[in-house]
């Protein structure tokens, strides 16, 4: 049988235990993998080892889905009213919210996220996004068409779910709370990095009384547990949010199959625009939260920096300091006066420096930063700032995932919206300017999903989240994504024509 990870913790800001069962959870239950193998768990603080978790490979895929298939067809999709699947969403959401410090200090442990982050606003914006679609449960209508015909709108039936791992529970709730709420049954796979939350949510399902196969959450590597959902033939839908890389195989892999649903949230490189007439101080503050918040680790982070001419130098200076306040505010994620913790793993650390050191062959200047944190473990990278960038550097045009602004002068709108859409990605933008009709023109000009005007990354539950181009497609959250986890059936009624 799965064991549990527990840990008993005395912080300044969490006193207690933690734990989750690090087995899979598969038609209601938690179960060793088919074939035995696990995954490490690593603390990106310290990088030493948390625990292990069953892998899920491709015969568990098969058999959580065999689950979900038979609750769909006997204790869920339309078999259960709107109403009840509501009940028991909000039910999950109130258990969440019981043990809401919980799941923050299990998350600083396996992401390493600051309290204030995991605690602050991650565990916040996930409660309310659970609450959310538990009132959207009862409200998936349909529409009469003339006198002739009326639209119902159908759960899909089994989706398969991939989460990433910079905001693991978040996306569980962007994910789950939408698929539940329209009557689909989910197998959900985290992150191989970051599955604690993932698994100590599931009990919270079982505890909840879930249908046993509703709710599957199997941990696994992607090359299998996650190929294996791309490629299941009974699977009709599947919501990714991740690489583009990634997005692509699975795209690939509903064309192989069986043409399966496909939404996709993918990468970013969001441009991040601040005009002379900008509030200077309101704009440093918002493009140092736009770009290390979470260690950078944000598809939406404002990681391209225009700064108009005649504000440039005022910026970076401010700008630098407030990135070299962050190095005072570095380290373990339960101290209060953290602000800025470590990537989340090796690998990243790893690909996070290696875009630093291209920045710096192809002749950017690191202003400040570009380089390890001083502290003696842990995958620590310093805020950097590089300058004397140009459109076609590495850094301007890749996604680094990780701390690290690239800043480019500019002298007037059309240049700096030309270059702004100089990207394979449209996932977000920003806009700095005190004049009303220059942030209604730029942000409409700008390619992206999601625009903010003298803020960023601001992310609301009710509103819709998503990208043009090769940030994928298909909407998170609102209304949009009810949508997006049902299909239209016309119903034509014939009331008294005759041949």
């Amino acid at each position: 049988m799965p064991e549990t990870f527990k840990v008993e913790l005395d912080t300044p800001v969490y006193k207690g235990s933690v734990s989750c069962n690090t087995g899979l959870f598969i038609n209601g239950k938690f179960v060793d993998a088919v074939e035995g193998g696990t995954i490490d768990v690593i603390n990106p603080s310290t990088g030493k080892l948390l625990t292990k978790v069953a892998a899920a490979t491709s015969k568990d895929v098969d058999i959580a889905v065999a689950a979900a298939k038979k609750a769909y067809k006997t204790s869920w999709g339309l078999k259960v009213p709107g109403a009840q699947r509501g009940e028991l969403l909000m039910k999950l959401a109130t258990l969440l919210e019981a043990n809401i410090d919980e799941f923050a200090a299990l998350e600083c442990l396996n992401v390493g996220k600051p309290w204030s982050e995991s605690r602050g606003f991650d565990m916040k914006l996930t409660l309310q996004t659970l609450k959310y679609y538990a009132g959207w449960a009862d409200k998936v209508h349909g529409h009469t068409i003339e006198k002739l015909a009326y639209t119902r709108h159908e759960p899909y039936g089994v989706v398969g779910q991939i989460v990433p791992w910079n905001y693991p529970l978040t996306m569980v709730s962007w994910k789950i709370g939408p698929a539940l709420a329209t009557g689909n049954v989910v197998v959900l796979k985290p992150s191989e990095i970051t599955p604690l939350t993932a698994l100590k949510f599931a009990s919270l399902v079982q505890e909840a009384g879930f249908p046993p196969g509703v709710v599957n959450i199997i941990p696994g590597y992607g090359a299998t547990a996650g190929a294996a959902i791309s490629m299941h033939p009974d699977i009709r839908k599947i919501a990714f949010t991740g690489s583009t890389l990634t997005g692509r195989k699975i795209q690939e892999a509903s064309a192989k199959s069986n043409l399966k649903v496909v939404t996709l949230e993918l990468g970013g490189k969001s441009p991040n625009i601040i005009f002379d007439d900008a509030d200077l101080d309101q704009a440093v503050k918002w493009a140092a939260i736009g770009i290390f918040s979470n260690s950078g680790q944000v598809c939406t982070a404002g990681s391209r920096i225009y700064v108009q001419e005649g504000v440039y130098d005022a910026f970076i200076k401010a700008f630098s300091e407030a990135a070299a306040g962050l190095n005072t505010k570095t380290g373990d994620p339960f101290s209060e006066g953290t602000i800025h913790g470590p990537v989340v793993s090796q690998t990243q650390f790893d690909r996070v420096m290696s875009h630093i050191d291209a920045a710096k062959a192809e002749g950017a200047i690191p202003f400040i930063g570009g380089e390890r944190h001083s502290l003696t473990e842990g995958f620590f990278v310093k805020p950097t700032i590089f300058t004397n960038c140009t459109p076609d550097m590495k850094i301007v045009q890749e996604e680094v995932f990780g701390p690290v602004a690239a800043v480019v002068k500019f002298k007037t709108e059309d240049e700096v919206i030309e270059m702004a859409n100089d990207t394979n990605y449209g996932l977000a933008c920003a806009v700095f300017t005190e004049n009303v009709s220059r942030a209604v023109r730029v942000s409409n000009a700008l390619e992206a999903g999601m625009a903010w005007v003298n803020c960023n990354i601001t992310t609301e539950y009710n509103v819709p989240f998503g990208g043009y181009k090769q940030s994928g497609y298909g909407r998170e959250l609102g209304a949009y994504a009810i949508d997006t986890y049902t299909q239209v059936k016309a119903v034509h009624i014939n009331v008294g024509l005759k041949i």
